[in-house]
């Protein structure tokens, strides 16, 4: 069996007397390149080391835990491919009916901060041996972060697990680096000059040394202007180049955050999604119904990582970072091939992208000597006069992968950068994409339309989208196809108003757009755009920022989104009242519903009033001529 072992017996028919790490997830077990515990648990396989994978085990048991006995190296954990909160719980705070990431989509197979709850239990169980946390939800919460179910601000999730090390960011050097130390004999608690890593110490152990210094938890629990400087800080220095040590008191302790890993190379990202993957779940789940989430990335093929776009509300950037790196073109069509020769494959890639699709070189030439500029985006509020464009190489490749036996349609659908596509003069990938790329629809992603809520958000203007709907729609009708466009858009969003909200509405119904799902902002660790809604500020500007916290109002902003609702009715006209905008209640061509207001007398005609005859005058006589 080429999948990793997920049970003893399956290890010992290796001839395993123990692995030499046991990696430990939320998930189900997908060995595809788009699942973290796929990629690192390939990785140290390449290098000779033995790995088991422990998926989903019961928390409220030992059994689990003890299914593979001590590892002779260490325990790597992570939750998941997404935090464990966010996949349990929707904006609303409700519990989620179903988790893609399970089999069957049974929700509840993972605990609630699955991170801490599988380090706890394998720090009772195996006390001597290395624990070390990593994947997303570890790597968002690094630093004392505010806790949006909680509604507080918790500490570092390495001092919260008792794990002996964390490692954030994507994670393939760092897991090498530390596995060779510890092969050689090197104790964990001596591991703590590894990029990408961090670690707790006693702060009279601690050694003073060039270091950027964050606000303490004590400090960001309770002042919230002390969390947006924090917040600052942790963002500027997330960058390979140019950023430095973090530390961040936690009580008697100081945590450690050592600078961000140097990307992977083109040839060393190469390497990674060419290993053996099997790309599929484990045969073990498909009685169970197989697990939901490989359906989106079957037939998808990441290109690039990173993301200079930045938005305040996403994560990449302090993830993955906001330098981009890309894998050579004959690696994607290596895959490519690979994927024509699944026989579940129709014709069809879904997908060639990353954070943003059309990313394929450096934002500008001094990125790769100088790094990103620190508190500045390379797009929003407009892009800088330093950016570099050119979509020839992403052009070059699509076109390739289009030719390809077997190959009948290539779709683009993770994500085009309309601002960064809009600054490109030659519109040959425009037109291509128009005529090649689109499945009917193509998702985009304004956000919103008003300029204040949109610079909170770190977007562009909204008169670049504009600019681009138009070149879309002319082009497509040039290439003679109906095509349409799908623009994310978000409400309640640090910086929106309810009269904000009236004209997101009003963009919406003047672009003759019916959106059927709406998104509420989530504030989820890690972003700019969480640090403003707990603490009511911009951490660059350290100016208020008006918040959207009251149900009712998250709702009636959520309402004017689709006011084309019925239901929705009684909520948009009393959104439309406390906004002071009853001229949008009628009628009229511009008006958002139908509705009376009390105190308005409206003219309308009573159909049912008996009219009084008319007086009839004498008809008039003809003379004849």
């Amino acid at each position: 069996m080429a999948f990793l072992p997920i049970t003893k017996e399956e290890m010992e028919q290796r001839g395993w007397d123990a692995p030499d790490f046991v990696l430990v997830t939320g998930d189900a077990y997908v060995d595809h390149p788009t699942f973290g515990t796929a990629i690192i648990s390939r990785v140290l396989e390449s290098y000779g080391y033995r790995v088991a994978i422990l998926s989903q085990p019961d928390w409220r048991t030992d059994e689990d835990f003890r299914r593979f006995g001590m590892p002779k190296l260490a325990f790597l954990v992570n939750a998941g491919n997404i935090d464990s909160m966010v996949a349990h719980y929707t904006v609303a705070k409700n519990r989620r009916k179903t988790d893609a990431y399970s089999p069957g989509s049974k929700p509840g197979l993972r605990p609630d901060r699955a991170t801490i709850v599988y380090t706890q239990k394998l720090k009772t169980l195996y006390p001597d041996t290395p624990v070390i946390i990593a994947g997303l939800e570890a790597s968002l919460r690094r630093f004392a972060h505010y806790d949006y179910w909680d509604d507080r601000v918790r500490p570092s999730i390495l001092a919260e697990s008792g794990a002996d090390l964390l490692s954030y960011g994507m994670g393939e050097k760092q897991a090498v680096e530390i596995a060779g130390r510890l092969l050689d004999g090197e104790p964990i608690q001596n591991i703590t000059d590894v990029r990408g890593t961090c670690y707790l110490v006693p702060t009279r152990e601690y050694r003073p040394g060039p270091a950027v210094e964050c606000p303490s938890f004590e400090q960001v629990s309770t002042n919230k202007r002390e969390y947006a400087v924090s917040c600052r800080k942790q963002q500027d220095e997330q960058d390979a180049v140019r950023g430095k040590r973090v530390i961040q008191r936690h009580g008697d302790r100081i945590l450690v955050q050592n600078p961000p890993m140097a990307p992977l190379t083109q040839e060393e990202l190469d390497a990674v999604y060419e290993l053996p993957y099997e790309r599929t779940y484990h045969p073990s789940y498909e009685k169970l119904g197989g697990v939901p989430a490989i359906q989106e990335v079957e037939f998808s093929i990441t290109h690039n990582r990173g993301c200079f776009g930045a938005c305040n509300f996403c994560s990449i950037a302090f993830h993955q970072g906001r330098a981009v790196t890309v894998r050579s073109e004959e690696s994607v069509l290596r895959e490519a091939k690979l994927l024509t020769a699944n026989p579940h494959f129709k014709g069809y890639i879904h997908d060639v992208g990353g954070p943003t699709a059309n990313f394929r070189q450096p934002s500008c030439k001094k990125q790769e000597t100088q790094g990103l500029c620190p508190g500045k985006k390379c797009l929003a509020p407009k892009s800088c006069p330093a950016l570099q464009v050119d979509h020839s190489e992403y052009l070059d490749m699509l076109r390739k992968l289009r030719a390809l036996p077997k190959v009948k349609k290539v779709f683009i659908r993770s994500g085009i950068r309309f601002d960064y596509l809009m600054e490109e003069k030659d519109d040959s990938f425009f037109r291509e994409l128009v005529e090649h790329h689109v499945s009917g629809q193509l998702k985009v992603a304004p956000e919103h339309c008003t300029a204040r809520v949109l610079d909170c958000m770190g977007k562009p203007h909204i008169e670049i989208y504009l600019a681009f709907q138009k070149r879309f729609f002319k082009l497509t009708k040039e290439v003679g196809k109906e095509q349409y466009l799908v623009p994310y858009l978000m409400s309640s969003h640090p910086g929106s108003t309810l009269q904000d909200a009236v004209e997101l509405a009003l963009f919406i119904k003047k672009n003759h757009l019916h959106p059927e799902q709406v998104q509420d902002f989530y504030p989820t660790p890690g972003t700019i755009s969480t640090c403003m809604f707990y603490t009511g500020l911009d951490p660059y500007t350290m100016k208020e920022v008006y918040v959207p916290r009251d149900n009712k109002e998250k709702a009636m902003q959520r309402a004017l989104m689709q006011y084309f609702i019925p239901k929705n009715k009684p909520l948009v006209i009393e959104a439309l009242k406390l906004a002071g905008r009853t001229d949008l209640i009628g009628k009229g061509e511009n008006c958002l519903v139908w509705g009376t207001i009390p105190g308005i007398k409206r003219e309308v005609p009573d159909r049912n009033r008996q009219r009084k005859p008319q007086k009839r005058g004498k008809p008039a006589v003809r003379k004849r001529k």
